[in-house]
């Protein structure tokens, strides 16, 4: 292979290295930060504007090229590799970690900008410069297309964001031994035996940290939790965590409490019950998130019931729910029961695709605290499942706090009601949640008699563990509306306009 070609292979090599590392410090961002969207935006431009000036600052090296593109690489593997230990120990330690994520973004950055003008300078004497330049970027490029395929389909789901950055740390490793190997006659023999003892001693660090990894991560998980992490599992698009502590477990996904085995009741039962006990001799029911089975578990105890479809995006969760003892014991095996249909897709896309039509349609999906998330808040999506809904349907979704983000919550009564739906807001105490809250639709109905009916619900022959007809009235209460007056000047929550998510983290979770 020509020297020109072993260049170009390296820099294919660093490209899809590159690209990935972009991406894992975007996920650890979303991760430890929360807001993809803009996590992902900021690191990403970080990490392009450092290259721009890394490549401003690759003019200033004049000599010894080769050697010191070696040098980048092997810098670059070490801290390629140990971006997650590095995050997760910070995090162990101090708590914050926004500061180190984005300093590891700037420099990694800045590393990868040095990279192409010192290829092109080192393939000028091989090629004509427009053939120089072209044939370098486009073998850049192409790494990316294979990084950004890696990083979707094998990196994530399978390694994790424990060992795809070792694999990463380990492609720039050996970019950096083969230049040397094959180009070993260009350097002088001192040079050659520096270049050696850190090839040696790099090669050390990351075997030794991909060894140590695993544990450093599950102790600042860990840390982090304060209880014991018995599961951990990086999905294709979420991060999971169950913890337990003497006899009661809690999920978490993406660092956000989901549940509790100590008050899920709290939750799930005034998110089935209301609208189950309304809709009369419901037959099928649609369950949107809910992937734990909490709340497929409380839709099983109408008889009524003929068919519940559980849609879910993540077959990690609804796997869980489906498998494992401590979530297999709290849902009752609901997630296994020959009623329960389980379907691995978006919410929106199978309301979009779908034309099935249901009596109840519940969402049980995570906070909208992202604009991918918002999706499922929008005027849109519920614009569709008033489609879905029969004629006297009733759908219902979680709807955070009234309290700590009462606009969030104030954005989603009113975005349902501009999709047709006569609302009454609901809301719980749940004891390791805080007050919670959760919006009811109806269709051809007024909200006075709604509100009526659920207050005098009587849940009777329904084995409920804490709601009762007493309790429809404390759940549909909420006094005096001036309490919350600085918060009810809310848009419509649209797909085209998202104002739910800033709603929601502009919340006061200071109180939480």
């Amino acid at each position: 292979m020509s020297r020109s070609n072993i260049l170009k292979l390296a820099l294919f090599a660093t490209g899809l290295s590159g690209i990935v590392a972009e991406y894992i410090l975007s996920t650890l961002a979303t991760y430890f930060l929360g807001n993809s969207v803009f996590q992902w935006t900021m690191i990403v431009s970080i990490m392009l504007f450092s290259m721009g000036l890394g490549s401003r600052f690759s003019r200033f090296i004049q000599t010894n090229l080769l050697q010191n593109f070696i040098r980048i690489e092997f810098t670059l593997s070490i801290l390629v590799a140990f971006v997650s230990v590095i995050t997760y120990s910070v995090s162990a330690l101090y708590g914050s970690t926004g500061f180190i994520i984005y300093l590891l973004s700037i420099i990694i950055g800045l590393l990868i900008g040095m990279e192409v003008p010192l290829v092109i300078r080192l393939n000028n004497e091989y090629e004509a410069l427009h053939v120089n330049v072209s044939s370098v970027m486009e073998n850049d490029y192409y790494g990316s297309l294979l990084g950004g395929v890696f990083f979707a389909f094998i990196g994530l789901p399978f390694l994790g964001l424990t060992y795809t950055p070792f694999i990463l740390g380990s492609i720039n490793f050996i970019v950096a031994c083969s230049l040397f190997a094959m180009l070993r006659k260009s350097v002088t023999l001192p040079q050659r035996r520096r270049l050696m003892v850190t090839t040696f001693m790099v090669f050390l660090f990351i075997s030794m940290g991909s060894l140590m990894a695993d544990n450093i991560i599950k102790y600042g998980e860990e840390l982090r939790y304060k209880d014991e992490v018995i599961f951990e599992k990086q999905s294709k698009y979420q991060k999971i965590i169950i913890t337990q502590s003497h006899n009661d477990f809690w999920l978490f996904i993406n660092g956000n409490q989901q549940l509790s085995s100590i008050d899920e009741v709290m939750y799930h039962e005034p998110l089935v019950h209301p609208v189950m006990g309304l809709s009369g001799f419901p037959k099928d029911v649609l369950i949107i998130g809910g992937g734990d089975g909490g709340a497929a578990r409380e839709v099983l105890k109408y008889n009524t019931v003929e068919s519940i479809t559980v849609v879910d995006l993540d077959p990690a969760m609804t796997k869980l729910g489906q498998e494992h003892s401590l979530l297999v014991e709290m849902n009752q095996n609901s997630m296994n029961h020959d009623k329960v249909a389980i379907i691995n897709t978006d919410g929106f896309n199978y309301l979009e695709n779908n034309k099935r039509y249901f009596d109840v349609i519940i969402i049980d999906l995570p906070d909208p605290k992202s604009i991918e998330l918002g999706r499922l808040y929008s005027f849109e999506f519920y614009s569709l499942c008033s489609k879905r809904l029969r004629t006297h349907g009733l759908m219902i979704t979680q709807a955070g706090s009234p309290y700590y983000a009462a606009r969030a919550f104030n954005c989603i009564d009113l975005t349902m009601q501009e999709a047709g739906f006569t609302t009454l807001p609901l809301h719980n105490q749940v004891v390791t949640l805080g007050e919670w809250g959760w919006v009811m639709g109806a269709k051809n109905v007024d909200k006075e008699q709604l509100k009526k009916a659920l207050q005098n619900l009587d849940l009777k022959g329904i084995p409920t563990t804490w709601i009762n007809k007493e309790a429809m009235t404390l759940i549909s209460s909420f006094g005096k509306k001036a309490f919350m007056q600085d918060s009810m000047q809310v848009e419509v929550n649209r797909i085209h306009h998202p104002v739910l998510y800033q709603y929601y983290l502009d919340g006061r979770w200071d109180l939480y």
